[in-house]
């Protein structure tokens, strides 16, 4: 791998956003990724390769670390920030065609449910893993999803609840995607939630961590190309 891939890829590990960034100190006024990006694709690497090469490989990192419970929450937003300004420098080639998404997820927060910080820590992993991300916010009814899926057309949708009570209404919504679009997956998350209840609810997919889901959607790639 070039060594500016691997330069990105560290940065968005360790959290390096800028060279103006005082986190982590050892990396004190050294290029972040801010910084890395733009060299890459001033020195002419493909937008692509900055894409799976150096942020994805990063944001993979720091999925395993937080699966294995050696970084923390604090971690993983800060990783996230540095991946995201990486990302911003390749908007415009995922915008023009250049860089072709893997594929488009929808995700929210379920009726009557307000809590947002894990919906969005899993997006990112999402958009750190080259997906496109539509993020509906919170309260997210069954309509308001299905409506969505008729306009935006993704494979999969994301479904997050924090309360016990809140996601009971996981099911109808499940129930409701399924029962007009059984070919886009729905994968559940949120701390009550269990892959028994996954299953209970008709959902494809649950997992403890983001990693996890994006480790799905990925396998998952090969059955959607199949159908094509």
């Amino acid at each position: 791998m070039n060594d500016i891939f691997q330069r990105i890829a560290l940065c968005v590990e360790i959290g390096k956003v800028d060279k103006n960034s005082p986190f982590p100190p050892e990396m004190k006024g050294k290029q972040g990724t801010n910084e890395l990006v733009s060299e890459a694709l001033e020195k002419g690497f493909s937008p692509q390769e900055v894409l799976t090469k150096g942020l994805i490989i990063g944001m993979q990192r720091v999925g395993d670390k937080f699966r294995k419970n050696e970084i923390y929450l604090p971690d993983v937003l800060i990783a996230a920030k540095a991946m995201t300004v990486g990302m911003e420098h390749l908007k415009k080639f995922f915008s023009s065609g250049e860089i072709k998404h893997q594929g488009k997820i929808i995700i929210g927060t379920v009726a009557g449910d307000l809590h947002d910080i894990g919906k969005k820590i899993v997006g990112m992993f999402f958009e750190g893993g080259g997906w496109e991300v539509v993020d509906f916010g919170v309260d997210v009814t069954t309509e308001k999803f299905i409506q969505g899926i008729k306009e935006h057309k993704p494979q999969a949708v994301g479904l997050s609840a924090l309360l016990t009570t809140t996601m009971l209404n996981m099911k109808d919504i499940t129930r409701g995607i399924k029962s007009e679009h059984p070919e886009v997956k729905v994968l559940v998350g949120g701390a009550p939630v269990t892959m028994d209840f996954a299953r209970k609810i008709g959902a494809d997919f649950y997992s403890p961590d983001p990693q996890g889901a994006l480790e799905y959607l990925e396998n998952s790639l090969l059955d959607w190309k199949s159908r094509k």
